[in-house]
């Protein structure tokens, strides 16, 4: 009865991605469950249904990297994990050992999994052309979900290797050679070009949620960022932003709070475009059990902390950065946590700050408590560098350990394409079209912009996309295409602020919380390696020149 109830929902679109999993789950098919599959619309919507949840798969809430709902955030001068061990340390071990990264072991490849769904997308595919009978304008639907499918996961298979085995049909990959970086590319934007002019600008309320032109406009423009397509990442993200609906409306409007640009566009928030809903029973995630403070939930939570360097990077409200020198040595001075920035407050959790009716206790012996990095294996909801990630989790969940959480994964915002609009302007000197996406974004937190060019332009895009999208995912793989990877990530040591508490006083201390300088290496920046399973089971393949 309870699944059957779940179709009922599904396909009616109250509750998208949820349901049986014979439908869930897209798995291999043969001639009659093809058939079956495409010899109705419902089926067919079922079917497709399990497809969404790639979305998810590879977002911060999936298991997609690490195997679990671990941030590669936490390989960079964001993010700091409080665990020294396997599992709740894995992002340290791979940030101090590069050389963890293998062809025989991987916790950030994808290849297995990802060819596996590509190879559902495909027959998918097929018995759509094969078997579909319903009319052409579904059919061209849903061919458009399909192809955005496949670039979404081709996508990261080619951020990762850049050079891989490209297939648009259901055959085995086995002896099939690598296409090279450019014919990727162009696989992926063949995709999304049939995807974009294959699916409807917007849906009716009962398919809310479903692909639309603006999410694979919006998908693309981040894609050619990768490709260093720039003309066509500039042109992607303007149709995006521009785009309108039959009524003459903008589909998208950045949300007039920050802090609520990470509700889904059901929750009436439009700057939501690509995303997964969670929903309770299933599908839920754990990111507020895992990374809450101590004080909410002592039995994990903390799994990792915003880093100072993430916190310095921060403006204050009136423009400029703050001069944080006096906290480089002991002083009972207050931070000026106040003074910041609107995104600050939105994003990290710190000393004084309001949370569920309390204030945070970042100090040691507090409620939420400090612990120096490496006296324990794990965090016990402790934070080591003196911050709480704040993004991304639920206020409302007042019991984590209890309440599985269902706030949805944002995967790509609209402020995210006016930075990717932003950057690929200024790769193409448009340094006015820049200007403009970055004054857009800046003046939702009623920051000053003043308008720059060359090198100055291009550096406050990459500080802009650090800030504006911090612990969204982005930013390893912004210094891996940037080539400031082994620049930002090697031979260097993160800090946090240690705060004990004396009376009604307390004192801040600047302190290292890696105990060992993290490292990086040249042809992890080029790509990671191709699976020595893969080589053993393919002979037309060969594995990438820097990993030989």
């Amino acid at each position: 009865m309870k699944n059957k109830f779940y179709h009922t929902i599904l396909l009616f679109g109250f509750i998208l991605f949820v349901g049986c999993q014979d439908f869930l789950d897209p798995t291999p098919t043969n001639k009659y469950s093809n058939k079956f599959t495409w010899e109705s619309e419902k089926n067919a919507t079922l079917y497709l249904n399990g497809f969404y949840t790639y979305i998810g798969t590879y977002g911060n809430f999936g298991n997609g990297q690490f195997g679990a709902t671990l941030l590669t955030d936490g390989l960079t001068n964001q993010l700091k994990y409080a665990g020294n061990v396997a599992g709740v340390g894995t992002p340290n071990l791979y940030a101090y050992y590069p050389e963890r990264i293998t062809p025989d072991q991987n916790s950030l490849g994808v290849w297995n999994d990802a060819y596996e769904r590509v190879r559902r997308v495909n027959e998918a595919l097929l018995g759509l052309n094969e078997f579909a009978k319903f009319p052409d304008e579904k059919k061209k639907d849903y061919e458009g979900q399909l192809r955005f499918f496949r670039s979404y996961i081709y996508f990261q298979l080619m951020k990762r290797h850049k050079s891989v085995i490209l297939l648009d049909k259901p055959t085995s990959y086995k002896d099939n050679p690598r296409a090279s970086e450019a014919e990727g590319w162009d696989f992926i934007e063949k995709d999304l070009n049939e995807a974009i002019a294959s699916l409807p600008v917007t849906r009716p309320a009962a398919e809310s949620g479903r692909l639309t032109k603006g999410m694979a406009l919006a998908f693309k423009s981040r894609v050619m960022l990768y490709a260093q397509r720039w003309d066509k990442a500039k042109t992607a993200a303007q149709e995006c932003i521009d785009l309108k609906d039959d009524k003459g409306g903008l589909v998208y409007e950045l949300n007039p709070e920050y802090r609520k640009a990470f509700a889904s566009y059901e929750q009436g928030n439009k700057e939501a475009i690509l995303y997964f809903r969670y929903v309770s029973p299933a599908p839920t995630h754990n990111f507020d059990k895992n990374y809450v403070p101590g004080g909410d939930y002592a039995g994990l939570g903390a799994l990792a902390g915003p880093t100072q360097e993430m916190v310095e990077e921060y403006e204050l409200a009136t423009g400029g950065k703050p001069d944080w020198s006096k906290w480089r040595s002991k002083t009972t001075e207050t931070p000026p946590y106040e003074l910041l920035e609107p995104r600050f407050k939105a994003s990290i959790l710190y000393n004084g700050a309001s949370w569920k009716g309390r204030k945070i206790e970042a100090f040691v012996g507090g409620a939420d408590g400090f612990q120096d990095y490496g006296s324990a294996s794990a965090s016990n909801g402790h934070t080591v560098t003196g911050y709480f990630l704040r993004k991304n989790l639920d206020e409302k969940n007042t019991d984590v350990e209890k309440t599985l959480s269902t706030q949805p994964w944002i995967e790509i915002r609209l402020a995210e394409v006016y930075l990717n609009l932003a950057e690929a302007a200024a790769e193409l000197k448009d340094a006015a079209t820049a200007n403009q996406a970055l004054t857009a974004v800046r003046k939702r937190v009623s920051l000053p912009w003043s308008a720059k060019t060359g090198d100055a332009l291009m550096q406050a895009v990459r500080h802009e996309r650090k800030v504006e999208l911090a612990f969204e995912g982005q930013y390893y793989w912004d210094l891996r295409r940037w080539n400031r990877a082994m620049t930002e990530l090697n031979n260097v040591r993160f800090h946090g602020l240690k705060i004990e508490k004396t009376g009604d006083s307390f004192s801040y201390q600047y302190v290292v919380v890696d105990d060992q300088v993290r490292k990086y290496t040249e042809r992890l920046q080029k790509s990671f390696p191709i699976p020595s399973a893969e080589l053993a089971n393919n002979s037309a393949i060969q594995q990438l020149d820097e990993w030989k």
